[in-house]
């Protein structure tokens, strides 16, 4: 109830007024039925513009901090994503990921939209980064399709560092759904959830006009990747077919 309040009553007609937000593809969302929106990462305010956009609620799993910081920004902090229908992952342990595989199958066995962030963390330059292949295997195992979602200028409205708010236009561009049925039964394989990785990073490239890197962005933040900043690649067109 709370999501609704905020998305046309509280918080969603101010964004609509301040930012003048738009959006395409928006057929693309089915009315009904589970689905992966996959998107890309630029900011925080990716997870408010996308379900802004979005004619169906999107589930978001949250990393765990947002839920157990201490003081009273913490309890608001967990009161708002709670009631907002966001999830909880622990990303220290060593069944992180899995834990969030399993959070995320659940949801879509309730024939919920689960908002995934393939990159696994946010841009450190706005370009679009390596995607994980968690997405592919959950896609695979569970069948259902990913629909890309490209945030367009989410990173100039709240930039990284000290939290802001700015007046800058932003688009979203909800893709065309992808199905991977033809890869039924082979989940696992990790050459095929390379491949379907890929060919939503590149939906992804195509829809948001992001220079593409072929490194992990969280690899990129560690200063794994020594000297200069690498340089953008495209996937080949192999990718997408």
């Amino acid at each position: 109830m709370f999501y609704w309040l905020l998305k046309f009553v509280l918080l969603g007609p101010l964004m609509r007024l301040y930012n003048r937000p738009t959006v395409e593809g928006v057929e693309n969302v089915p009315s009904d039925g589970a689905a992966i929106m996959a998107g890309n990462h630029l900011s925080i305010a990716d997870w408010l513009f996308a379900p802004l956009l979005s004619p169906r609620r999107i589930n978001y799993l949250a990393k765990a901090e947002y839920f157990t910081t201490p003081g009273l920004k913490g309890r608001f902090q967990k009161w708002f994503f709670s009631t907002t229908g966001q999830y909880p992952i622990d990303r220290t342990g060593a069944d992180a990921a899995e834990d969030a595989l399993n959070a995320a199958r659940r949801l879509l066995d309730q024939g919920r939209l689960v908002g995934l962030y393939p990159e696994g963390t946010r841009s450190p330059d706005g370009r679009l980064y390596k995607g994980k292949t968690g997405l592919a295997r959950l896609a695979l195992e569970t069948g259902v399709p990913v629909i890309p979602v490209a945030v367009i200028g989410t990173d100039e409205v709240s930039p990284p560092g000290p939290f802001r708010w700015r007046r800058r236009k932003v688009t979203v561009k909800f893709g065309t759904p992808i199905d991977f049925s033809r890869y039924e039964g082979m989940g696992g394989n990790r050459f095929v959830e390379r491949a379907v990785t890929d060919e939503v990073m590149y939906e992804l490239m195509r829809l948001s006009g992001q220079e593409y890197v072929d490194v992990y962005a969280h690899s990129l933040k560690k200063g794994v990747p020594s000297g200069k900043a690498p340089e953008a690649t495209r996937i080949p067109d192999t990718a997408a077919s």
